[in-house]
């Protein structure tokens, strides 16, 4: 495509200021689209393994550098800037727009993710940054002006326009749209937005031939990015299925996670219902009454008229908890509500938790547990903390010393509080980082694991703030994995998996997500 020498004269002095004020608004539509594919990754990253911090580190920093070479490389090609700009602006908004799916292809089917992070954030970042200059010669064109406040003008505009985008997309996008589609209509509002600028201004500096092959190169853009928008939910579906072992019967993204259940037959022959929190598994139908069993009953060996419930949205706790008729309240803070509507109202759900949340003594609240506790009142007999995983930065606060010394405020006195804690066989530092972050909270501590076949060995902590706690039990009916014998036995850990120092966990220094991420992934 040939461009030719653009030395078409300018607009019309009366019709310059609509063209300026045309062109900041394209450097601010550009804004917006560059940063939302920026967030996009970022976020994809923070679903698919979980490091929000090192996901946003990675990719902000690699586009940030390549647009510095973007800017660069475009120096040579201000002399052709509208030709150069619509065809940047085209092949942006085809790999920005396909960027999500792309990315999560190559999780799904290759097992590759941090390398075609990279790759893909460098050719994004190298497109975005050539932005800039091209636009800044166009500016001169439509009018001369000084360098310093041609600059201010560009930048303003491209700033506030980066506003919008970071607005945009978890408001309107996310939560709309969804992270495929998300990008796929910015892709398109990217083209758009770049081909109006240089058709409808710089026309005449395009040979015939160069708008020719714009034209045909733009019907490819858009026939690829509307024939991905319409294949998205069935992509998805199958992504996703390529991520699980056992089929997907139930898949929702949520304004906090995302929640997939499968289904399968175990080899006992019976159902075996998963539930997978962000690519984690949260429990198999098989044997999580042996996890919420040894969550919950040694907790209410003692004192538990009112009890709290940090987390544990799939009711499998509540369960348990109900079980006691001398139990009189419970209220459980979950933060996704979405989690709680599945638990109330998907059959495979309800027939594992017994339609827990219909009982009255059931109060829930939808709130972040670390925000919550900040402002309790409350003085609870029982606290259990059911919390996910903390491979994630979010997560990171509700596994903290002044998490733990919020949580011991709330004890009534004679209370007691358990905590999942994670496996003290595959993560033995996390396990310990753990439970030294409950002590140094000022709780009396006392660690003990279970065997739990889909987790593996799993572990717990009873905390108590008076006497040193006790494993002991007092349930209602004989339980099916526990008696004392055996929950004696728990608290007897083997000489290579007992404390070795592991460090304590604060929210200014959350090393318990380093440590989770690596004894996982080795």
């Amino acid at each position: 495509m040939g461009a030719g020498t653009e030395t078409a004269p300018l607009p019309p002095r009366l019709r310059r200021r609509p063209a300026r004020i045309a062109l900041l608004v394209t450097a601010f539509v550009c804004a917006a689209c560059g940063l939302v594919y920026e967030l996009s990754l970022v976020t994809l990253g923070s679903y698919l393994l979980g490091d929000t911090a090192a996901q946003a580190s990675i990719t902000l920093s690699v586009m940030v550098f390549a647009m510095g070479i973007g800017a660069l490389a475009a120096k040579p090609l201000r002399r052709h800037a509208a030709a150069t700009f619509v065809a940047v602006e085209l092949i942006l908004a085809l790999l920005g727009g396909l960027s999500v799916l792309m990315l999560y292809a190559a999780y799904a089917w290759l097992n590759i993710y941090t390398t075609a992070l990279i790759a893909i954030a460098s050719v994004l970042g190298i497109l975005v940054g050539a932005e800039i200059p091209l636009l800044m010669e166009l500016l001169q064109r439509i009018r001369r002006q000084e360098p310093g406040s041609a600059v201010a003008d560009l930048f303003a505009a491209d700033y506030v326009g980066a506003l919008l985008g970071g607005l945009a997309f978890p408001f309107l996008l996310l939560p709309v749209f969804g992270q495929i589609r998300g990008s796929l209509i910015v892709g398109v509002v990217n083209a758009a937005a770049g081909l109006a600028l240089v058709f409808l201004l710089f026309r005449t500096e395009l040979r015939p031939r160069a708008r020719w092959g714009f034209g045909a190169l733009t019907a490819l853009v858009a026939a690829t990015l509307l024939g991905s928008y319409l294949y998205a939910d069935r992509f998805e579906a199958t992504a996703q299925q390529a991520l699980f072992a056992h089929p997907i019967v139930l898949h929702e993204r949520t304004r906090y996670q995302n929640i997939v259940l499968t289904e399968s037959i175990s080899p006992f022959g019976t159902p075996d219902t998963r539930l997978f929190l962000n690519g984690d598994l949260q429990f198999s139908s098989v044997d999580e009454y042996r996890y919420h069993e040894a969550l919950v009953h040694p907790t209410l060996a003692g004192p538990r008229r009112d009890v709290l419930v940090l987390g544990g949205g799939d009711g499998l706790a509540l369960r348990e908890i109900l079980r006691y008729p001398d139990v009189q309240t419970i209220t459980l803070v979950e933060l996704d509500p979405e989690m709680i509507r599945l638990a109330r109202t998907d059959a495979r759900l309800t027939t594992l938790n017994r339609n827990a949340f219909d009982d009255p003594r059931v109060r829930v609240v939808n709130a972040d547990a670390f925000s919550w506790l900040r402002g309790s009142p409350g003085a609870y007999d029982a606290v259990l903390v059911d919390l996910p995983d903390p491979d994630q930065t979010s997560i990171a606060k509700l596994y903290s010393k002044e998490f733990y010394a919020m949580a011991a405020h709330v004890l009534a006195p004679g209370g007691t509080l358990a905590v999942q804690s994670g496996s003290p066989f595959f993560a033995p530092r996390s396990y310990w980082c753990i439970a030294n972050t409950i002590r140094a909270a000022g709780l009396r501590t006392l660690p003990y694991h279970v065997d739990v076949p889909s987790f593996g060995d799993w572990g717990f902590v009873l905390a108590t703030r008076d006497a040193d706690p006790r494993l002991r039990l007092d349930p209602p009916a004989p339980l099916r994995s526990l008696d004392e014998a055996t929950l004696a036995a728990a608290a007897v850990f083997a000489p290579d998996r007992r404390d070795t120092g592991a460090p304590v966990s604060t929210l200014m220094h959350p090393v318990i997500v380093d440590l989770e991420l690596r004894e996982w992934r080795r």
